[in-house]
């Protein structure tokens, strides 16, 4: 009997702390509010992580520029448009990326950048060229890469 007063005991605090991370519709600023409309009918029932990730994304958004704005929107447009294999592959590398150490984040950022400043027609042809690999070369080449940044 005691121990299922303390399993209640437990839920119950749970519960209470998933109650104080809610956010209420009408704690969110005005700005929030607006940007958010369209999901004020079913606030109540979106998970507390989902009520906080919308509050903070309309705060980022009401910070940004008109040009950030617009960047984001399109971005945004293009995942509306990926399938939802596509998103799942995403988020893997997003995630993969994520839990690598700070020095290959970086190096990885800059030879992104790198290739970003390549002229139009060198990038096409990089990337025309590695469409045309087998899966074989690609790996090959991942290693070559690795062993050379010696990981």
């Amino acid at each position: 009997m005691k121990t299922l007063i303390l399993v209640i005991t437990m839920l119950l605090s749970v519960m209470a702390l998933a109650d104080d991370a809610r956010i209420e519709w009408d704690q969110l600023s005005p700005e929030q509010q607006k940007l958010l409309a369209r999901q004020q009918e079913h606030w109540a029932v979106l998970t507390p992580d989902r009520q906080q990730a919308l509050a903070r994304g309309a705060e980022r958004w009401s910070e940004m520029t008109p040009e950030q704005r617009g960047v984001a929107a399109e971005r945004f447009k293009r995942w509306r448009n990926l399938s939802p294999e596509q998103r799942e592959l995403l988020r893997e590398r997003y995630h993969r990326f994520r839990s690598l150490p700070p020095e290959e984040q970086a190096r990885i950022r800059l030879n992104f950048q790198r290739f970003k400043q390549m002229d139009p027609e060198r990038r096409r042809q990089l990337i025309q060229r590695w469409h045309s690999m087998t899966p074989e070369q690609r790996e090959h080449i991942r290693e070559r890469r690795r062993a050379r940044h010696g990981r």
